[in-house]
């Protein structure tokens, strides 16, 4: 399911979309166009992993640009299109790259995909919150990148179809995605249960951290957070500094999600909140991205805390790096590192330390590699 497919969410008519679809595809063309000109092969991978990164820059970036100048109806219509082309191209991914069977489910209301690794039973399970700013995109977009987790932790992990913004503002998909939560805690695999998300869907796993703490329930056992969106205030230097380096937009939309709520109110800035009550933590990020500052902040203010947290932090490369750059070092030592953060975790529960007070040593951010501790690439 994708937002397009609920009977509330008007879409726009076939020939206005196919003209929308037409205007995406020049913008397209325009942005590729710039890239030669943009010194494509120098940064912090190698040249052809650079040009490879300054591509994929631009395609997002241009992608984001235009869909999110639209008008609701007409950008659902794309999201549409773009789901049902998942649908056919990623389940063979998945089945033959990763090993991962994929299913549909429900989970306390909530539609969703069940990925599950082929023939193992799960040592976990993965709630994982997608990204798209609050406002895009859907579990199947992410079905290939989430395989991944699942092959290299041996976890299986569902994708909620949380209602998004401006149709569905803030609570809507913290309602969604603590109902799924709800119904997984106590039937999760190993009795392990980690939250993960990316973007806006990070930035969706600590508000339902937030909202389990304020209600007294039990929380996950781990936090997985990819480039989280933990500021709605925007008003760090590096949204201004890392605006030409990143594949999001110079003006990224809160409004839509916000409605009228305080950016500064806890419950969607994670910044603003009572970080303490977090179970231990992995935070990935980039330091060519423009929510750096706002990722740092909220590490700092858990290591405070006393939360046990590795920050990996990856000099020259922008926003969720390892779900759209997955063929590059940095972003395959990445995934090593989130799948020896499971490891530890599952252990950990097992013998009873899951709540350990003591933060994770991070090392100095380097050029180009990621900080802390490293485990061995699978």
């Amino acid at each position: 399911m994708v937002m397009a497919d609920r009977p509330d969410v008007p879409t726009a008519s076939r020939p206005v979309s196919a003209i929308a679809l037409v205007g995406l595809a020049q913008n397209m063309a325009i942005g590729l166009a710039k890239v030669p000109f943009r010194r494509p092969l120098h940064g912090v991978l190698g040249p052809v992993e650079n040009l490879a990164a300054a591509t994929t820059r631009q395609v997002v970036r241009t992608f984001m640009g235009y869909s999110s100048s639209l008008p609701v109806e007409e950008f659902r219509s794309i999201e549409l299109v773009l789901d049902r082309l998942c649908q056919v191209v990623l389940p063979p991914w998945v089945r033959l790259r990763h090993g991962v069977d994929r299913s549909r489910g429900d989970l306390g209301g909530v539609p969703g995909i069940w990925l599950r690794p082929r023939g193992v039973e799960p040592r976990a399970t993965i709630l994982y919150l997608h990204g798209g700013g609050y406002i895009g995109t859907s579990p199947e977009m992410y079905t290939a990148w989430v395989s991944t987790l699942v092959a290299g932790t041996g976890s299986e992990a569902f994708l909620p179809d949380y209602r998004l913004a401006p149709e569905f503002p803030f609570p809507a998909g913290v309602d969604d995605a603590l109902a799924a939560y709800d119904e997984l805690r106590n039937d999760a695999a190993g009795d392990v249960l980690i939250i993960a998300g990316d973007s806006g869907g990070g930035g969706l796993a600590t508000s339902v951290v937030e909202q389990l703490d304020e209600q007294g329930g039990r929380g996950p056992d781990g936090l997985v957070l990819l480039s989280p969106e933990v500021d709605l205030d925007l008003d760090d230097a590096s949204i201004a500094d890392n605006a030409s380096t990143d594949i999001l937009p110079w003006n990224i939309p809160v409004s839509p999600y916000l409605r009228g709520v305080d950016p500064e109110d806890g419950r969607v800035s994670a910044v603003h909140a009572r970080v303490g009550c977090y179970p231990p933590t992995i935070v990935v990020s980039g330091g060519a991205e423009m929510f750096r500052d706002s990722v740092r902040r909220l590490v700092d203010s858990m290591r405070d805390e006393g939360v046990s947290v590795e920050a990996v932090e990856v000099d020259g490369v922008f926003h969720v790096f390892p779900i759209l750059l997955p063929w590059s070092t940095c972003a395959k030592e990445v995934v090593a590192r989130i799948d020896g953060f499971v490891d530890d975790l599952v252990v950990r529960v097992a013998v009873g330390t899951v709540s350990s007070d003591q933060p994770a040593e991070a090392g100095p951010r380097g050029r180009g590699s990621v900080t802390a501790r490293r485990h061995p690439e699978r």
